[in-house]
């Protein structure tokens, strides 16, 4: 199933960067399309169908709009139906057959300056940017292009720092981003033309650098003490309370993710060897938890005093009719939310949905010197990489890397007669 995912993502990627690439779609619209294929993604996962093909695009539209005809569709209806038609085609041809949009920024370089410019986006795919960075690179060395013109250069010779540094003082300094994005940009364009010989004075190091130090911003984490008191303050006598108590405790006991709680299965729970075995929607690794006593007791009361009657594979279903799974893991996140706030729980300056109860539960591992590896298991990580980010947190950790500082002899402070140190 991994590899059929990962298939998916390189599809729908690809797809994605030949409407901004070929076709100059901007990122806003690109993205809308990204939207719709992440939700046939979802659609593919909750059907076990693992690769996408023309009938798969059928059976989602048909899902989502029945019988209806393509004239009859809302506005936003048609777009999820041109984007599923796209994707088809794509998938097909490796080409979307549609008229290329008029960008603000148009693609066309054109003259010698124009010319360096697509050698050098040549040169940086190779290393293969992000749609963004790509993107960015367009756009900035477009404007760039255009400045020369106004300003009547035409030979890449003639481009020199003075140039340079009108081109970038003309955007506002108080958009740092874009100055920063800028800048970047334009010293990776110079040195490439330094280094393959269009200019003969390397300027990349004489434009002045602008960075904005920015320290990434802590997860939210919850106390042992208020994630205790949030399981205790559940309501769990009605149907829906109980399962909003299996939820809260999922989340904070195990540490899921929101799309995989709400996507949680009867063949995930292997009740004879008391584990909950999960392929991660996220990730799409498999991930291996213990079944806990209190979080299999609440879903077992669920099962048996709350659960509607429904012929569903999903444990958690909606508390109105018609009881069907899930569609959003949104859902997952409001009943945490909601609870949280039920219970009085402080939630000023802090999220408080089910990441911040994972981040939590990261916190308290690492409390207890749970090795990263093992953390990385339980919270399903690809590597400990993502795992080092609940470091930032745990002070008491860091307080045991203080090392003390050795004594120094008084000779050293008495070397030379104390000439320096006296």
């Amino acid at each position: 199933m991994i590899k059929q995912i990962t298939a998916f993502n390189e599809l729908t990627n690809n797809a994605g960067n030949y409407l901004e690439q070929e076709l100059g779609y901007a990122l806003k619209t690109s993205g809308m399309y990204r939207r719709i294929w992440r939700q046939l993604r979802e659609f593919m996962f909750a059907n076990g169908i693992e690769t996408y093909d023309e009938n798969v695009g059928k059976k989602y539209l048909s899902n989502k709009f029945g019988d209806k005809a393509k004239q009859d569709l809302t506005r936003n209806q048609s777009v999820t139906y041109n984007g599923i038609k796209m994707l088809t085609e794509f998938s097909k041809t490796k080409k979307i057959n549609v008229p290329a949009r008029p960008s603000r920024y148009p693609l066309e370089f054109k003259g010698h300056i124009g010319k360096a410019i697509v050698k050098f986006l040549h040169h940086k795919k190779q290393s293969n940017p992000s749609r963004t960075t790509y993107h960015n690179y367009q756009r900035h060395l477009y404007e760039f292009m255009m400045y020369c013109e106004k300003q009547g250069i035409s030979r890449i010779a003639d481009i020199d720092l003075v140039l340079l540094l009108h081109f970038i003082n003309q955007y506002d300094a108080s958009k740092k981003t874009v100055v920063i994005i800028t800048i970047t940009t334009l010293r990776g364009f110079i040195k490439y033309l330094f280094e393959e010989n269009y200019l003969d004075i390397d300027y990349s190091e004489k434009i002045p650098r602008h960075k904005i130090v920015q320290q990434p911003k802590l997860p939210s984490n919850y106390t042992k003490e208020e994630v205790k008191h949030l399981i205790a303050s559940g309501d769990r006598a009605s149907s829906t309370g109980k399962r909003n108590y299996v939820i809260i405790l999922i989340a904070a006991r195990l540490g899921l993710r929101a799309s995989d709680i709400s996507r949680l299965k009867f063949e995930h729970l292997n009740w004879e060897n008391n584990t909950i075995v999960i392929p991660q929607y996220k990730t799409g690794k498999q991930l291996v938890l213990p079944l806990l006593p209190d979080v299999g007791n609440a879903i077992i009361d669920y099962l048996k005093h709350g659960r509607p009657e429904s012929d569903e594979p999903y444990i958690l279903l909606t508390a109105r009719p018609p009881y069907s799974r899930f569609t959003t893991s949104n859902v997952v996140t409001h009943v945490v939310q909601r609870a949280m706030r039920k219970a009085g729980i402080d939630t000023k300056d802090r999220r408080f949905g089910p990441h911040a109860l994972r981040h939590s539960l990261g916190l308290r591992l690492l409390e207890k010197s749970t090795a990263l590896p093992v953390i990385s298991e339980v919270l399903g990580h690809q590597d400990t990489n993502s795992t080092t980010y609940y470091l930032r947190i745990d002070l008491r950790s860091m307080q045991q890397c203080m090392l003390d500082v050795p004594p120094v002899s008084t000779d050293f402070y008495t070397q030379g007669g104390g000439k320096f140190y006296g």
